[in-house]
């Protein structure tokens, strides 16, 4: 059976990507994930704000810097410069190693000052760009459409420095979320991941605090970016990549069925180990081969043949059997 798939014009030898967290911050573990047989790598973050934010701490430990402010803005700079550099040079050894596509994430909430740098991560040799973008409506004095303008700009702004295809790692909180994905694809967007994991805080009763370990997905997470695939996969001119809630190759076929290029894990190896990388191939394989599917675009949408199949995607309430009542 022929796992292999396309994902914004890449060739992946399999839909499993492993997607950006600690997992995939080092050279050694990347290498052993395409040995297990990943289609593809996205690279751990680069944070806008967490760069930012580091050099300010840093600063502030400096009190001379408040009487030579231009100083502070040259340092600023290369401190940029010097996080960047470690991020290309991760980028060098990885495509050095491995075969298989490598994406650089980058963790961003605006469009300022620092989009240029993703050119360098096309020089250093990345074959793709996830943009990871998170804004949550916190200030309620901010419109939302001046938030989902944000996102629209960053793409753009990326867009115009590099050639290689950009990926738009996106929530689920929008108003209109086909309407955001139109808007994204218009920009440009060559592919749209559904969804970001965001934090989840809880809190703990006995310390009277907030506690934020509820860090990895359960499998039953992967109903929100099922619904969303089947609703909007024919209606796009861009590819998408699942994420949150796949564990397994069950999983990974539900997501293809309901129109998505590839799945994207990392709790799974996390809980399992990189084995389970083959495992997933190795079952899908089977599940095809049991079904006498020779291809992935056999089956990929099949799900949404038919309106009254794509229409099960738009429901939004329960209705109990045969008696009309709202549940």
């Amino acid at each position: 059976m022929d796992i292999s798939t396309s994902y914004m014009g890449l060739q992946l030898t399999s839909p499993v990507i492993v997607s950006s967290s600690r997992l995939t911050s080092s050279v050694e573990n990347i290498k052993l994930y395409a040995r297990k047989g990943a289609g593809a790598i996205v690279l751990k973050s680069l944070f806008e704000e967490q760069i930012v934010a580091d050099i300010a701490a840093k600063l502030d430990d400096h009190p001379m810097y408040y009487w030579y402010p231009r100083a502070a803005e040259h340092i600023m700079e290369l401190s940029k410069e010097h996080g960047v550099n470690e991020y290309l040079q991760l980028i060098r050894q990885v495509k050095e190693s491995v075969s298989i596509p490598v994406i650089p994430s980058v963790n961003c909430v605006s469009a300022i000052g620092w989009t240029s740098f993703v050119k360098k991560l096309q020089e250093a040799g990345a074959d793709a760009i996830e943009l990871n973008i998170a804004i949550f409506p916190f200030d309620e004095s901010t419109p939302g459409c001046d938030i989902e303008d944000v996102y629209v700009e960053i793409l753009r702004q990326v867009k115009s420095e590099v050639t290689i295809p950009v990926a738009v790692k996106i929530g689920s909180y929008f108003s209109n979320l086909p309407r955001m994905i139109r808007s994204l694809t218009e920009a440009g967007a060559d592919g749209i991941v559904m969804f970001n994991r965001f934090f989840r805080p809880d809190i703990d009763i006995d310390s009277v605090s907030i506690v934020f370990d509820n860090y990895l997905s359960s499998p039953v997470e992967i109903t929100e970016p099922l619904r969303w695939i089947g609703s909007v996969s024919n209606k796009v001119n861009c590819d998408i990549s699942a994420s949150t809630g796949i564990h397994d190759y069950t999983g990974v076929v539900k997501v293809l069925l309901a129109g998505a290029k590839a799945a994207q894990v990392c709790t799974t190896i996390y809980k399992n180990g990189p084995d389970v990388i083959t495992q997933i191939n190795e079952d899908l394989a089977l599940w095809m081969k049991m079904r006498h599917y020779q291809r992935i675009e056999q089956f990929r949408g099949k799900i949404l043949q038919g309106k009254e199949k794509t229409g099960s995607f738009e429901r939004i309430q329960f209705m109990r059997k045969n008696t009309g009542m709202n549940v």
